[in-house]
């Protein structure tokens, strides 16, 4: 199994909403780390997938309409991945659309996502959130 396929996985779970398959992609203790001044890096960091479905998956599903996370590349680097992409999606209580940068950094161990690293364009996402 290549380091790439849990990342990809994830992306594909996430995308369908499809939350049991985005979690079982994690490692039991997954250390997720959400972008200095993002939102919901207010908790950092969630440990364990749990934390990561109520603390972040959740928060998003409830602020915004069709949010979506794109990879547009992945670079794998062994057991550390990196994607390159872009969020998009509209903050439901402004009703401002949003498209963001994001650079997420995964570390994988024995075939699950054991630590994720978000960098995020967090101008691009306050203006969208922005009353």
């Amino acid at each position: 199994m290549s380091n790439t396929e849990p990342v990809l996985a994830l992306y594909a779970a996430f995308a369908k909403g499809d939350m049991p398959a985005a979690l079982a992609t994690m490692a039991p203790d997954i250390v997720w780390t959400e972008a200095e001044n993002y939102p919901y890096a207010d908790r950092n960091p969630y440990v364990g997938p749990e934390a990561v479905l109520h603390g972040v998956f959740a928060r998003i599903g409830g602020d915004w309409d069709g949010f979506a996370a794109i990879s547009d590349e992945l670079i794998d680097a062994g057991d550390t991945i990196v994607s390159l992409g872009h969020y998009s999606g509209t903050y439901k209580a402004t009703g401002k659309p949003m498209r963001a940068q994001f650079a997420h950094v995964f570390r994988v161990k024995n075939g699950k996502i054991a630590a994720f690293q978000q960098y995020a364009d967090t101008l691009g996402t306050a203006r969208a959130m922005e009353t």
